[in-house]
């Protein structure tokens, strides 16, 4: 991927047969009920293989890797593998240090723009078109930088501009809720939801961890950084749910009659 391309064309997606393993290596990870083990930052996992796969993709959950299938680097990896021409991290530190450093900044400059481009769908946006664009084109403008410019990016003051935009793309396209909830930034971890009507709520930065939603309509709800681990999405409607990412729905548990939008999928790991 080339460091000039233009919001529209840009691949939001993750192609790890274009990445250097990145998310691989440079996170850090704690034993726990998502991971099998410690791993410090910038250390390569035990089972990242020489030619960047990994060694138990098809057994990550079996093996305790429940938090690498629900990773999603928004296409960093790969625009932060192409910024460097082939070299390798394993080359040594010329490379691996400003690639590490790089693949964070890049990360998260991504992730705001699928949500500005996911933005940019809603219904009821149209008069904040042009902000959604400008927005775009502003971090999309800071993420073409070259590796030493990026890790001097002010990350969080990108978030708060751009988080204006999308709060008003939210507020647009949940207006024709009127009795729409708030839940934004609720600890709702293990909350009885089943069969709750949350049609347009807001429900940005909520913890529904472990949450019973099965039967719920979160239709045109904003679930933008909504902790969805372990929740019971079984029978639950999530269709045109505002921000929802494939690596919620992977976190979370749902069965054959759990409805979302294109290109949203239905996890492996769920039930028929």
């Amino acid at each position: 991927m080339t460091s000039n391309s233009s919001p529209t064309s840009l691949v939001l997606r993750a192609d790890c047969g274009s990445c250097r393993g990145l998310c691989c290596v440079v996170p850090a990870f704690a034993a726990s009920a998502d991971f099998a083990v410690d791993k410090p930052a910038r250390r390569p996992c035990a089972n990242l293989l020489a030619d960047s796969r990994c060694g138990i993709h098809d057994s990550l959950r079996d093996k305790g890797f429940v938090g690498c299938t629900v990773y999603d680097c928004f296409g960093a990896g790969q625009r932060v593998s192409a910024l460097f021409d082939g070299r390798d991290w394993r080359d040594g530190a010329s490379t691996a240090t400003p690639m590490f450093a790089a693949f964070p900044v890049m990360r998260d400059l991504h992730e705001l723009l699928w949500y500005l481009s996911a933005a940019a769908r809603f219904d009821d946006v149209a008069p904040l078109r042009s902000s959604i664009e400008a927005e775009t084109r502003r971090i999309e403008g800071l993420a073409a930088r070259p590796p030493s410019e990026l890790v001097r990016i002010d990350v969080d003051g990108c978030r708060r501009a751009a988080n204006v935009v999308l709060t008003q793309a939210s507020e647009a396209a949940r207006s024709r809720f009127r009795r729409r909830r708030d839940h934004r930034g609720a600890d709702l971890v293990g909350a009885r939801l089943s069969g709750a009507d949350l049609r347009g709520a807001s429900l940005r930065g909520s913890l529904l961890l472990g949450a019973n939603l099965s039967g719920a309509d979160l239709r045109s709800a904003d679930v933008i950084g909504t902790d969805l681990r372990g929740s019971d999405l079984r029978g639950a409607d999530l269709s045109g749910a505002l921000f929802l990412t494939q690596a919620q729905l992977d976190s979370a548990v749902g069965d054959g009659r759990t409805r979302m939008s294109a290109p949203l999928r239905r996890p492996g790991h769920w039930p028929e």
